[in-house]
This record gives structure tokens, C-alpha cells and sequence, in this order.
């Protein structure tokens, strides 16, 4: 990671007393590591982890998270109905879709229901955290 983005990300978290707040959210456990451990490496955030976006849904009810990032295809509640209902909920709380294999339709559904930006798998580690660093400076 660029060492410049990493003071900012640090200076930002400092400047509000507490690390930002993360929910990963991705029915897929590797996938959910990898972003988590892509943001233990920064030092700045607090990360929270969700299999399914019913699991996503109850978690952003429970807490406030500085952001969000978001699987779109995901068994049962997807990542669309999840976006929907967390934004009905926290319009606020970005969420940052992050997809594989969605259509250019699912994605363009997420950006109308309040999707903060899209990131398409596989992300490498200075893309991912430049991408939240970029969401969290708005």
C-alpha cells in the first residue's frame, strides 16, 4: 500500500478517536478472510465478518459500521436484497459492492439501491484498501 494512503487512513482514524468499522460480507469463508486479513495489515480497522446477507442485514441493525462491502450473489438473502434493506435502514452507511461474476445488470441494480462503488473479484491487497480508503475520505 502506498505509504501516503496509509498516513491519511491513519490520520483519519486518529482524528475521530476510534479505527474505522468493516463488515465484510461474502458467503465464501476464504474470501471473507483474505479482505479481513488485507485489513489487519493497516492497523486502522475493526473488522466484523457476515456469511449471508440475512447474517449482513442483523449485523448492520446491531451496529454502526463506517462501511460496508458487499458480495451480490449469495444463497438465500443475496447481496442486493441485503444492500436494499441496509440502506433502507442506515442511507448513510456506505456499501461497496464487491462481485466476481455479477451481471453488468445486477450491478447497475446495486448502484440504484445505493451502492457506493463496485469492486470486482480477484482484488489484489493495494487495490482493496485503496478502494476503502477512497470510500471512507467521502
Amino acid at each position: 500500500m502506498q505509504p501516503a494512503k496509509l498516513d491519511k487512513l491513519t490520520a483519519m482514524a486518529h482524528e475521530q478517536g476510534r479505527p474505522f468499522r468493516i463488515l465484510i460480507v461474502d458467503d465464501e469463508r476464504w474470501v471473507r478472510e483474505v479482505f479481513r486479513d488485507y485489513c489487519a495489515l493497516t492497523k486502522v480497522f475493526e473488522i466484523d465478518l457476515a456469511h449471508s446477507g440475512e447474517e449482513a442485514i442483523r449485523m448492520a441493525a446491531a451496529q454502526t459500521y463506517d462501511l460496508i462491502t458487499m458480495d451480490l450473489i449469495m444463497p438465500e438473502t443475496s447481496g442486493l436484497e441485503a444492500l436494499g434493506a441496509i440502506k433502507r435502514a442506515n442511507p448513510k452507511t456506505p456499501v461497496m459492492v464487491v462481485t466476481g461474476n455479477a451481471t453488468d445488470k445486477l450491478v447497475h441494480e446495486a448502484g440504484v439501491q445505493g451502492a457506493s462503488g463496485v469492486m470486482y473479484k480477484p482484488i489484489l491487497l493495494e487495490d482493496f484498501i485503496s478502494a476503502l480508503v477512497d470510500r471512507l475520505e467521502r
